[in-house]
């Protein structure tokens, strides 16, 4: 019966990282992270069906391999590239749950000083998944990312819709890091100008005033923004 308890904990995580991966900038990494770990419970949901059923060691097993995986490549998303930050906190969730199972397990066995190590070691565990949770998934804002994401949606010809230039430089603005504000005003402004939107153009333009004008941009964003519109028909986005 305990099998089931982790089926519904991997099933829960990945469709929620497939769901939340199409809210963040680069939604690649955490929607591979959760396709995975979907496919994965669902080989474990066949194995239940056998007349010899999964072992719930099997479950930790890959739960804190999977986890620290996930961690390990979360947090250098997270911290160092800056593309996303949901694998993070959802990997060490499955961490945390795994590790502090197995140690739960052996506690009978444990003496004093393990048992005070084992408890130190949850207490860390505690810590260090809360810190995931609130530099991740509450305070993650990734204005840089949504800039590159702009760019690299702009490149491809997608100006509109889902993930598309507009909506990812609308997203890019940050209050605590000022000097990438005007990179999104610029390219807003530049292509409401190419769509022919001379209001919304306007619009950002005034914003980009406010903010110092193109002299607070780089000249190799405002060449990048340039060669992508060049590369677009506007009659075919529209």
């Amino acid at each position: 019966m305990e099998t089931w308890w982790f089926l519904a904990l991997e099933f829960a995580v990945a469709i929620t990282l497939i769901v939340m991966s199409k809210r963040q900038p680069f939604p690649g990494p955490s929607k591979r992270y959760g396709n995975i770990l979907l496919v994965i419970a669902l080989l474990f949901l066949i194995g239940e069906t056998s007349p010899r059923e999964t072992d719930v060691q099997a479950h930790l097993f890959f739960l804190l391999i999977y986890g620290s995986l996930g961690l390990v490549r979360g947090v250098q998303n997270m911290l160092v590239n800056r593309d996303e930050v949901i694998v993070a906190p959802f990997a060490g969730f499955l961490f945390s749950i795994s590790a502090t199972a197995m140690m739960a397990e052996q506690w009978g066995s444990l003496s004093v000083v393990e048992e005070y190590a084992a408890f130190g070691t949850i207490v860390l565990l505690g810590g260090g998944q809360t810190w995931l949770v609130f530099r991740g998934l509450l305070i993650g804002r990734l204005p840089l990312a949504w800039s590159k994401a702009g760019l690299v949606a702009l490149q491809r010809g997608q100006i509109s819709g889902e993930h598309g230039a507009i909506e990812c430089f609308e997203k890019s603005w940050d209050l605590e890091e000022e000097h990438l504000n005007p990179m999104a005003w610029t390219a807003l402004e530049k292509i409401q100008t190419f769509l022919g939107n001379e209001s919304e153009s306007e619009h950002w333009k005034k914003r980009l005033a406010e903010s110092g004008g193109q002299d607070a941009v780089a000249k190799e964003w405002l060449e990048a923004i340039d060669s992508a519109l060049n590369k677009i028909n506007p009659k075919e986005e529209e």
